[in-house]
């Protein structure tokens, strides 16, 4: 399995528990846990932009489209069900 399956299989399991942990613990709250999944998954691909490009030796250019595939896979749901709860309320 290659290393940016890896990181999107651990984003999606990362959303389903920061979405556990919002919907257990009614203070935090499902949107507001979505909110900070979005967060701190964004600063996960990020980094990882930044290892492939000064640690492993590719350019921005090629590390910018995995890096927007591993933070869209995870990141769109959460965010589109984010936005879904707020017109909910």
């Amino acid at each position: 399995m290659s290393r940016t399956t890896v990181i999107i299989i651990a984003g999606i399991v990362l959303l389903v528990l920061f979405f556990a942990v919002g919907y257990l613990a009614r203070a935090v709250g499902v949107r507001r846990a979505l909110e900070d999944f979005v967060l701190v998954w964004f600063a996960v691909a990020a980094f990882n932009l930044a290892v492939g490009v000064f640690e492993a030796g590719y350019s921005f250019g090629e590390e910018l489209p995995i890096f927007l595939l591993i933070f869209a896979i995870p990141g769109v749901p959460a965010i589109a069900a984010r936005v879904w709860l707020a017109r909910a309320a």
